[in-house]
């Protein structure tokens, strides 16, 4: 046995089973997306049953700390940064995008943003990515690019939405 498969050995169960979400994150294609849609079965009851944002951000707290000691013994045990089968910490981004949301569409349109973000990265979560390392620079770029998704869905939600019904109706905002 070389020394990298000695390493994967070494890896704890519980961390590749919260890495990867369950497995979420051993998806040949796209694990990161199947990460982030199969976090909805934990995100998307608690916004559509409108749990507080507290909650929700306590819970994405919780999950930031696991997932950091996840991530961090994954990439020990995979010996590199930042594997593709690491996906809590699309979790976490995902419930940090929809902190304020309360219906599918809201949903379904924090999706596609915290996606675009994560993947595009743009500055900082691009810094964060390259120069941040270990468990907690994994999930790092994630909650950065969740705050560039939140302040997107916030603004479409709550501001220009609100002005293209109002045009389309004919009334004020």
């Amino acid at each position: 046995m070389d020394e990298r498969t000695d390493q994967r050995a070494r890896t704890p169960t519980w961390a590749v089973v919260v890495g990867t979400f369950f497995g979420a994150g051993l998806s040949p294609k796209a694990p990161g997306t199947v990460g982030s849609v199969a976090s909805l079965a934990v995100w998307a009851p608690l916004a559509l049953l409108d749990v507080g944002w507290g909650w929700r951000l306590a819970l994405a707290a919780a999950l930031f700390a696991l997932g950091t000691a996840a991530a961090e013994a994954v990439v020990r045990g995979e010996g590199r940064q930042d594997p593709q089968k690491v996906v809590i910490d699309e979790v976490v981004g995902m419930g940090l995008t929809l902190l304020l949301s309360s219906s599918w569409a809201s949903l379904a349109l924090g999706t596609a943003l915290f996606r675009v973000f994560d993947i595009a990265k743009p500055w900082p979560v691009s810094l964060a990515d390259r120069r941040v390392k270990g468990g907690f620079g994994v999930m790092l770029d994630d909650v950065l690019a969740a705050g560039y998704a939140l302040a997107s869905l916030v603004l479409l939600e709550r501001v220009l939405w609100p002005l293209v019904a109002a045009r389309l109706t004919g009334g004020t905002p």
